[in-house]
């Protein structure tokens, strides 16, 4: 069976990058009847916080990324330390005693010698003795994994054939001096025991994937398929590191951004297909295919999110915003013709705020100088309330006989004069609504 995963660390809030990696996996998992497993890595007590844990769930629910189960890293450490125990016992796993700076030396050292900078397994030949002289001046042990020197081969679903010589790259540590056990290795025991198939994630972690594959091998397991997707730029192609705080689902959300214009972007942005607004998820699924994404940095706009939530509003019921529309006051007799009227001029459903506003205690009228005269004649001759969808032709007929006004010279004022604005729903629609009669204002 397909079993994919979103594995996010509780320490913050989803960002749209992260979002990729769990579109693309949920979608994997359920276009083939598979498992969708949301993973936290809480690993590290002192970041890891409920509150995130909660704010990562409510964001997949707000997007539909309903998970199959959860499962929490915290619970597995007794299975991390037994995997620990197996690969010690297998000569994979040693122990290591260097500080940051001596660290920061060797690697100096070695690029000033042309070499890269990697680890130079020093602690592979430290004896019982020297360990326990080293622990002796107070330094704490932590562990690394030994990798094999031989290139380390796999087809990407993106990028497609990778090698990487195990030469190039230093043995990772995957446990600390505290205990705490590192993202690498628990991902790589986690992806095992729980028979992941398909790993889709960013194309920064192609280096930890190589490790992960002999560390998943010495461990006895298969790999699962990876496919590394390419990372979020600007849309001027700068770095988004600085700006994701503001790119959080969170913050989207709060602004009004619909879910399904996210998730119709996302499932597009990088591939050579259209963005176009998808309702549901089954739509997206239809056309998702993982090996369609680019290798390239992609651009992403917040901006475009815009255009994609003014038309997912414009296709709502409603039926899906009635107890907000009753919320704001509006009585249920005007109701949907509120919706149909206000609908069509907006963009995030907290616009429809506006409008109400507008409709039930009038609007400063919007009047030129050369159109006062024009204006209050045209007053006298409006219809007492209540109006109809044939008040707007027949009052103006009314004014262009008496006038000799005719086309946008007659229209526009009358229009400015009701609404204080120069565009906006119809007017024969908008009169019904009009709760105040502009000779009050």
């Amino acid at each position: 069976m397909t079993t994919t995963r979103f594995a996010p660390s509780p320490t913050g809030h989803i960002h749209i990058g992260n979002l990729r990696a769990a579109l693309m996996n949920y979608l994997i998992a359920r276009k083939a009847g598979g498992t969708f497993i949301l993973r936290l890595d809480d690993t590290d007590r002192e970041r890891s916080k409920q509150e995130y844990v909660d704010g990562i769930m409510r964001d997949l629910d707000w997007l539909g990324l309903h998970w199959d189960r959860v499962e929490r890293q915290s619970e597995r450490l007794d299975r991390y330390a037994a995997a620990a125990d197996r690969l010690r016992e297998g000569g994979r796993l040693y122990e290591v005693f260097e500080t940051p700076t001596e660290l920061d030396l060797k690697r100096k050292k070695q690029l000033n010698m042309g070499r890269p900078p990697v680890y130079d397994r020093a602690g592979l030949s430290l004896t019982d003795e020297q360990k326990a002289a080293l622990r002796a001046e107070g330094r704490e042990g932590y562990w690394r994994f030994r990798l094999d020197h031989e290139r380390i081969e796999w087809e990407d679903g993106i990028i497609g054939p990778v090698s990487i010589d195990a030469a190039s790259v230093s043995d990772p540590v995957l446990i600390r001096h505290d205990g705490q056990v590192l993202y690498t290795f628990a991902s790589s025991v986690d992806d095992i025991d729980m028979n992941v198939t398909d790993i889709v994630r960013g194309a920064d972690h192609v280096t930890n994937t190589a490790t992960q594959i002999q560390i998943m091998r010495a461990m006895g397991g298969a790999p699962p398929r990876f496919a590394h997707h390419s990372l979020l730029t600007g849309p001027q192609g700068e770095e988004l590191s600085k700006r994701l705080g503001t790119l959080s689902l969170r913050e989207l959300r709060e602004q009004g951004v619909a879910p399904e214009a996210v998730l119709s972007l996302m499932a597009r942005l990088g591939t050579s297909q259209p963005v176009e607004l998808r309702l549901s998820l089954e739509e997206i699924a239809e056309g998702f295919e993982v090996g369609q994404f680019g290798t390239a940095p992609t651009k992403f706009d917040p901006e475009d999110l815009w255009p994609l939530t003014r038309e997912r509003n414009q296709h709502l019921p409603f039926e899906a915003v009635a107890d907000r529309i009753a919320g704001m006051g509006v009585p249920d007799d005007l109701a949907p013709r509120f919706w149909r009227v206000a609908s069509q001029n907006i963009t995030t459903l907290d616009d429809l705020a506006g409008w109400w506003q507008l409709f039930s205690e009038g609007a400063e009228p919007e009047i030129a100088e050369e159109d006062r005269g024009f204006v209050a004649e045209a007053l006298q001759l409006l219809p007492p309330r209540p109006w109809t969808d044939a008040t707007w032709g027949e009052w103006t007929a009314a004014v262009k006989a008496a006038t000799g006004r005719k086309g946008k010279g007659l229209f526009m004022p009358l229009r400015k004069a009701l609404t204080g604005r120069s565009d906006g729903p119809d007017m024969a629609e908008m009169m019904p609504l009009l709760q105040v009669d502009p000779r009050a204002i």
